[in-house]
């Protein structure tokens, strides 16, 4: 052998970057083309009579990798090179012969697995000399994951911040470790929960990711696949005590991993997977195989891809990526590995390696050979029709689900002990300190407990603070036996003199001095309801985006699944700081992307949370000046003993709103109506009693494992609270009655309470007028109310439609695998989804700054004016009542032209109320048709023409023409979708996308090359009525939700970005300023379990395009590519700037 057929790959001449031949035909093996392919092995030598020398490639590999289906299908097409033959080394050999018998090669495939001799294949490679395609002395620092990232470290490959725990006695240095409980100090490193544990022997795949315990704590347990199952969510936190271990920082992904496969230094393929770490199931197909999607890599990508390649010295090499916060980071490198079920694959990988081999050895053997020159594929992508629009962008705005009763207590202390407390977590810097992890609620649960112990002790101690508060603070603390941080919190405020003592609560002599008010808070809780109601809702979602019909997934609504997968959906979830928001919102990204498990994985990866100067949440404790007005003249209006006159109507409802003027028609007379609710709560109160006092009910456990007692502690605490000392009702407490009365009603009906339903009633109706009057009386309070609340989230959601049209190169879908794409019109561009979770008070302002705003003027559009009746009729935003906004282009419009860009606005008011869906008001439906197509109008919850929708795209319109240089033979099978097409050079050419069926129309051959007629690409319209949960109407404990109603369906971006920056021009200065200081949340995945407490920094806000916002530079038949699948990050800890994403 020459010294050059040692050469690695490295010292080599490199082919170009290749995607693959240009028609892509295979056809049917012959038995001439499998010669030798599981051939001879040992000495023997060539025919002499053979004209030119074979090269002999070896596969030397354990028999279930060199027999699998990828192997075989890439050893069939180099085969296929006339010069090369294949065989396989058989395993009896590789294990029991010596390496002088095994066969005699030219070129060596060979790669370790388990039970394979590394060994015994370096001492052959020492003998025999032969052109290695993968270096196998590499393989050794593979098998070991510290070594893989100390060769990535060295080659300036970008890999997560990890520190290495070796647990070797002789090397004591190497493992200090030092476990917190929400974060772990490895040799000197921090690392916060999230964070990932993984063996150092890369064979052992049982990786660990801990959660903090904010989300809920536990694990996620990952391990190499076993049926449908790659993880398990544990609930254990603790670290594992024996053996060695890499720790490093969790990315946040979104839920996707990218897997890497190069060929060589110049060719790689990618494929996106669900990742295991969100919920351990496995996406299969109908073949069980599992699901993955193939998506272009960035130019840096395709930079680390080769890096990874050369570094390693291995040829074939896979390896995982993980896109996060804007940055690609190498996490893993597996080696020898091969793309599963890709033909076009299957094809590049053997081409590649055909020309590597023959281009080193066709010259030492005298082959006539050179690289064959081939045309490059050209990209072929649909475009939109004329009657078609693209869907670009969805944002959804989403009061949190079904909840328990939120309560809460509030007491004046002056013991040092909590003095010390609001010292030590910083609470003199703001005046104000909440405390909601495990730890500091601990600390609060201590002193309680250290002071009841002294009272107990010593009568006459000093202690101030009242014993029956203290108990209510240790027996609320000491609830579920364990701190989640996710149900409960502690709340310091200090006053400088005291607390005024103004409530039926506050007893105590005025004391001089300062004093903290401690605010305890606890209920509100996502109850199984909520969570239900929120996937259903999630996977209803799905089928607002375009694609999925047939039976590629088994339901509708595949299309935003595909869209995912393949980072052509730039989907961001943020939700409040509350946790049942938070819940909500990993809840409904179970259902939208169909993810199984537990909620805490999905919480931790999917969920950002926005606690960032108001995005999503608001301090309730500090009311505007013109909401404590507002209040005072509710307060007044409310105390009045006499019937409402037609003054008090003018005075509390000015709008005229339907809704509130039936409720005052219901109330009548305020007092006498809260003097009945007042007594209707005694006597519930009394019936509760009687049934604590009753041995049957010793046992009795109501919905969500509440007590009789606890049940009984929320009503006598209403009780208490409602009627005040002077005899005067406290309509602040309205919303909790209503609250608690709903709550039971719904769940707690068993009970068989008498005067429960009579109660909710007259609550309901108070609550009607309070709770949405709360937010403004009159429209001008409604705007400066509203603007205080969500100025900063209506700031948020023009930025995110101004973004969606601007052209960025990453995360594409690469365009020759448009076959995975079909319902999404073009694959190449990605569909923003911006979902915002958040509690009642800004969805109430932002339909006010919608409602009330100037959007529209009522009395010129018929369609708005038929939407404000709608919304006036509309009682109660309940748990689940969305704002959603939608953003299509349609490609066929000029680009500069206002009509490119059409925004759809769509409201629902969430769940259905008890025992009043007769009453419910009754919209226009999701996306009605135009009059001119009202007849053609199919039922709702069908699948429909997109072209009805609209008038503007009511005609059809010709297949797309698509010019080609040869028509595309191809038709193989995409999951179980096929693509048809056709080219003809005299009339041009075109294609359709169809679903695939288990039994296929005789017109409709599997080579076919006809052109097939069909109407425009139609989509599954999802209508909530027909629809809304699935179906969960039959559990009874589970009401469903309201349909969307569309509120306008012809809106351009330019009206809408007007007005959106006429409303933050209306806002106060103040507000304004508190705009400007919004921090860069948004691109980095704060997460969840960090209470991240916001400081005023400037920041420069983005600037708005000079052209105009609705102008798009792309020409209609181009394609945009796919923006970040993360943006940028910075350190949780620290301060954000605020952009767009």
């Amino acid at each position: 052998m020459s010294e050059s057929r040692r050469q690695g790959m490295s010292n080599c001449g490199l082919p170009r970057f290749l995607v693959g031949c240009e028609d892509g035909d295979s056809r049917e093996l012959e038995d001439s083309d499998m010669r030798n392919i599981f051939g001879p092995y040992g000495d023997e030598e060539d025919d002499e009579d053979q004209s030119e020398r074979q090269i002999v490639v070896g596969i030397c590999s354990m028999t279930k990798k060199s027999k699998s289906k990828p192997m075989t299908e890439i050893m069939e097409r180099l085969c296929k090179f006339e010069y090369i033959t294949v065989v396989i080394f058989p395993e009896e050999v590789i294990l029991n012969e010596s390496v002088e018998k095994w066969p005699l090669v030219d070129c060596l495939i060979s790669f370790h697995s388990k039970g394979f001799p590394l060994d015994k294949a370096v001492s052959y490679t020492k003998l025999r000399n032969p052109l290695l395609i993968n270096d196998l002395n590499m393989q050794y620092f593979i098998q070991d994951r510290r070594e893989v990232y100390r060769i990535l470290q060295e080659e300036g490959i970008d890999l997560p911040r990890y520190a290495v725990l070796n647990r070797n006695p002789d090397r004591p240095e190497e493992c200090n470790l030092v476990e917190s409980e929400d974060h772990v100090e490895v040799n000197g490193e921090v690392f916060h929960k999230p964070f990932v544990e993984k063996p150092v022997s890369a064979e052992d795949h049982n990786v660990y990711i801990y959660y903090p315990t904010s989300a809920g704590g536990g694990s996620q347990r990952l391990f190499r696949k076993i049926g449908s199952r790659s993880s398990v969510y544990s609930p254990e936190s603790t670290l594992r005590k024996t053996g060695s271990y890499i720790y490093e920082e969790f990315m946040p992904t979104d839920g996707t991993d990218v897997k890497v496969y190069t060929v060589g230094p110049d060719y790689a393929h990618a494929e996106a997977r669900k990742s295991p770490a969100l919920d351990g199931k496995v996406e299969r197909d109908s073949e069980g195989k599992e699901i993955r999607y193939p998506v272009m890599l960035t130019a840096m990508e395709k930079l680390v891809a080769r890096k990874v390649c050369l570094a390693f010295k291995q040829t074939v090499c896979g390896f995982d990526l993980l896109r996060a916060n804007g940055h690609s980071f190498v996490c893993d490198v597996n080696g020898f590995s091969f793309v599963k079920n890709s033909m076009k694959y299957y094809d590049d990988c053997a081409k590649v390696l055909g020309n590597m081999v023959m281009r080193e050895l066709a010259p030492q053997f005298h082959i006539p050979w050179s690289i064959p020159m081939e045309a490059e594929d050209i990209p072929i992508v649909p475009t939109t029709s004329g009657t078609m629009m693209e869907l670009r962008c969805v944002i959804a705005v989403i009061r949190h689900g079904d909840r328990t009763p939120k309560q809460k207590m509030k007491m004046e202390v002056r013991n040092a002990l909590f003095f010390d407390l609001f010292e030590k977590y910083g609470g003199y810097k703001n005046g104000k300190l909440k405390l909601k992890t495990p730890k500091q609620l601990q600390e609060v649960l201590d002193i309680a407990r250290q002071l009841l112990a002294e009272l107990v002790q010593h009568n006459d101690c000093e202690i101030e603070e009242k014993k029956s508060k203290l108990e209510q603070l240790k027996t609320v603390l000491e609830m579920y036996g364990h701190f989640s941080g996710i149900n409960r919190k502690v709340q310091l405020t200090y006053l400088p003199n005291g607390q005024p003592k103004a409530s039926s609560e506050e007893e105590d002599s005025l004391k001089e001095g300062p004093s903290l008010l401690l605010v305890l808070k606890w209920g509100g809780e996502l109850t199984p309801a909520g969570r239900v109601q929120a996937e259903e809702l999630g996977r209803a979602f799905r089928c607002m985006y375009p694609g999925g019909q047939g039976d590629y997934a088994g339901f509708p609504g595949c299309g935003l699944l595909r869209l995912h997968s393949t980072y052509r959906h730039d989907l961001k979830i943020y939700a409040s700081d509350e946790g049942r928001v938070q819940m909500t919102a990993a809840a409904f990204a179970k259902g939208l992307l169909a993810l199984e498990g537990e909620l805490t994985p999905i919480l931790v990866q999917m969920v950002k949370s926005a606690n960032m100067n108001g995005l999503l949440d608001s301090d309730s404790d500090s009311l505007t000046d013109c909401q404590q007005r507002v209040k005072a003249r509710l307060h007044e209006i409310m105390q009045k003993n006499r019937d409402f006159s037609e003054e008090d109507n003018q005075k509390l409802a000015p709008t005229c709103s339907p809704s509130l003027v039936n409720s005052m028609g219901v109330i009548s007379n305020p007092v006498r109506t809260c003097d009945k609710v007042h007594t209707l709560i005694q006597s519930l109160t009394c019936q509760i009693c009687k049934r604590l006092e009753d041995p049957k009910s010793a046992d009795l456990q109501l919905y969500h494992s509440e007590t009789l007692e606890l049940m009984l502690q929320r009503w006598s605490k209403l009780e208490r609270d409602f009627r005040m000392k002077n005899g005067r009702y406290d309509i602040s407490k309205i919303p909790d009655i209503y609250d608690c009365v709903k709550y039971d009603t719904q769940h707690n009906s068993s009970l068989g309470l008498e005067d429960t339903l009579e109660l909710f009633h007259l609550s309901r109706a108070l609550a009607d007028i309070i709770i949405p009057q709360e937010y403004g009386i009159t429209k001008a309070e409604k705007l400066d109310i509203a603007s205080a609340y969500c100025l900063p989230l209506v700031k948020k959601i023009q930025l995110d439609l101004q973004r969606t049209h601007e052209d960025e190169a990453v995360n594409k879908l690469h365009p020759l695998w448009f076959r995975y794409s079909r319902g999404v019109m073009s694959p190449g561009r990605h569909v923003r989804t911006r979902l915002y979770f958040t509690s009642e008070s800004h969805v109430h302002s932002l339909l006010s700054i919608f409602r009330y705003g100037g959007l529209l003027d009522e009395q010129i559009d018929e369609q708005w004016k038929q939407a404000m009746d709608y919304l006036s009729a509309v009682t109660e935003l309940n748990y689940m009542t969305q704002i959603v906004i939608m953003l299509y282009e349609d490609n066929n419009k000029d680009p500069s032209s206002e009509e490119r860009f059409h925004v759809e606005l769509h409201f629902s008011p969430g769940v259905k109320g008890c025992k009043d869906e007769d009453n419910a008001p009754l919209g226009f439906g999701f996306r009605p048709a135009s009059s001119e197509n009202h007849e053609k109008q199919t039922d709702q919850g069908s699948l429909e023409d997109l072209s009805q929708d609209e008038p503007d795209r009511a005609a059809p319109s010709e297949p797309i023409s698509i010019q080609r240089k040869s028509p595309l033979i191809r038709n193989r099978k995409a999951g179980s979708m096929e693509v048809l097409s056709e080219s003809n050079a005299s009339r041009g050419s075109a294609y359709r996308l169809f679903p695939s069926s288990s039994r296929q129309s005789p017109e409709i051959k599997p080579s076919g090359l006809e052109l097939l007629s069909m109407p425009a690409v139609k989509r599954f319209s999802v209508s909530y009525a027909r629809h809304p949960t699935n179906g969960f109407e039959g559990c009874s404990m589970v009401p469903s939700i309201y349909p969307l109603e569309t509120l306008h369906n012809s809106l351009s971006l330019k009206q809408v970005d007007e007005f959106l920056t006429a409303v933050c021009k209306n806002g106060s200065e103040t507000q304004f300023e508190r705009l400007k200081s919004l921090s860069a949340m948004f691109d980095s995945h704060a997460q969840p379990s960090v209470d991240v407490e916001s400081q005023e920094i400037p920041v420069q806000l983005s600037q708005p395009p000079v052209r105009p916002l609705w102008y798009s530079s792309d020409p209609p038949s181009t394609v945009s590519s796919a923006g970040p699948s993360s943006p940028s990050v910075v350190e949780p800890s620290s301060n954000f700037g605020f952009n767009c994403e």
